[in-house]
């Protein structure tokens, strides 16, 4: 072998580290989610402890049980397919309430099945520790507790990235300066010889060079507050030179720099698209980013901010389910803001550890950030009132509670626990959603996956 094969040996070199890092980045992405789901469901395990419930199972993931182990009276174990996990509380579904139909129909008869099922469990010596004989309150800090221990992960993630690595913000360092200024039809990709120098170059700027002041007046050094500066005063200065005071290698100096007209398009009307064009000036330079840390006070806002986002992409995904099933087996193009399942999610954690652009620390910093959107989804996801979720056990103590106080109020006796069992049909339609939902987002995963480059 000569040294032509150098080269060819170090492309490999370069893929075969960029397929480890995506195998590092999925194999993270996997643990972390199989950690948030198992902190989840110790949330449900610590209170229904406290509270004296009897728990024969803790388990993360579904299907064949991998490993297990056995403490007390729990059964602690991995299962195969890690989409999900549950612990099994003993009497989550109480005996059929004295006024019951007792005519047979094929609904009633698996209504009864699945019962029988969950009391099979009861022993004689639980007594009291079975869930429905417990009061209201504490099913519902039993059942609020799995989902809230997701909410904790998410803001300690946030917390981390905004606090430790900071979010990306704009500098007034200035990154590039082209060197001409090209029509935006133009397909070139180097300046023509007859191609117009671009203001930027002509008055000296070069990369690196930060501003420091505009005719006179200094500039801000925050984050995105000395850029908007710089971007206010060059945009409303057409044909108008203005005096820079940028620093460079330890020196300053003062350049001027005269903007041209440029024709950009703006939304008019504050609804978050481009909707019409405005003529300001330019230069032809682009902003430096760095990664601003910030206060534990903006954790607060940022989280709201992120379940308002998280809470409206709920609520758009069924109106988004046909452009996925579009994209998935008729050939479309997929929507890069629609909804992705956690495979999806893996493949770009993994895509996120292989781009050698990115730095470690803006690496792990999307990272904890993939990880706190997937707590948060399944905070909110958790907490809809449908049966067999838990805000569906917590809406049922809750309406368990609330005739109760309307019996007491009509002077009649207390109806006793909530039948739970006669959601079963609503809970196994759910499922049934969830399962063809979460087969859909998996084929969409494999065959049209959504990437970052």
């Amino acid at each position: 072998m000569g040294p032509g094969a150098r080269p060819r040996r170090h492309r490999r070199r370069l893929e075969l580290n960029g397929f480890l890092l995506t195998v590092l980045g999925i194999v993270a992405f996997a643990i972390g989610l199989l950690f948030s789901i198992g902190f989840h469901e110790f949330g449900h395990f610590t209170w229904a402890r406290k509270f004296g419930m009897r728990v024969p199972q803790f388990m993360v993931g579904f299907g064949p049980t991998v490993a297990s182990f056995r403490r007390g009276e729990t059964e602690f174990g991995i299962k195969a397919v890690p989409l999900g996990g549950y612990i099994r509380i003993v009497g989550m579904i109480p005996p059929a309430e004295g006024h019951a139909s007792r005519r047979a129909t094929r609904m009633r008869s698996f209504i009864a099945e699945v019962r029988g099922q969950a009391l099979n469990d009861v022993l004689p010596t639980d007594g009291d520790r079975v869930f429905y004989k417990k009061p209201w309150w504490q099913r519902v800090i039993v059942m609020f507790a799995g989902p809230f221990h997701n909410l904790v992960l998410a803001v300690v993630f946030f917390t981390v990235v905004l606090v430790g690595f900071g979010i990306p913000g704009t500098t007034s360092t200035i990154a590039a300066v082209p060197e001409c200024v090209l029509p935006a039809t133009s397909s070139a990709t180097s300046c023509p010889a007859d191609a117009p120098p671009s203001p930027a170059a002509a008055a000296g700027l070069r990369a690196g060079d930060t501003i420091v002041a505009i005719d006179g007046r200094p500039v801000s050094r925050q984050a995105d507050e000395g850029w908007t500066q710089v971007q206010q005063a060059i945009r409303g200065s057409i044909d108008t030179p203005v005096a820079l005071t940028v620093e460079r290698d330890g020196q300053r100096l003062d350049l001027t720099v005269t903007p041209i007209a440029n024709t950009v398009r703006v939304d008019s009307d504050g609804d978050g698209a481009a909707d019409g064009t405005e003529t300001v000036g330019f230069i032809g330079v682009s902003a430096a980013q760095t990664y601003v840390r910030q206060s534990v006070t903006a954790v607060p806002g940022f989280l709201v901010d992120r379940l308002q986002q998280s809470v409206d992409k709920l609520v758009e995904l069924p109106e988004r389910v046909p452009a996925l099933f579009g994209a998935t087996f008729l050939g479309e193009e997929r929507d890069p803001n629609g909804p992705i399942g956690v495979v999806g999610v893996g493949r770009i954690s993994g895509e996120v550890f292989s781009i050698p652009q990115l730095t470690t620390t803006e690496k792990v910093s999307v990272f904890l950030q993939l990880l706190a959107s997937i707590n948060l989804v399944l905070f909110l996801f958790n907490l809809l009132p449908i049966y067999p979720l838990d805000g569906g056990h917590v809406a049922g103590a809750l309406y368990e509670k609330l005739r109760s106080v309307v019996a007491r109020l009509r002077g009649r006796p207390d109806p006793g626990p909530f039948d739970i069992a006669r959601l079963m049909p609503v809970a196994y339609a759910v499922a049934g959603v969830f399962v063809v939902l979460s087969g859909l987002l998996l084929i969409a995963d494999i065959v049209n996956p959504i990437t970052l480059q």
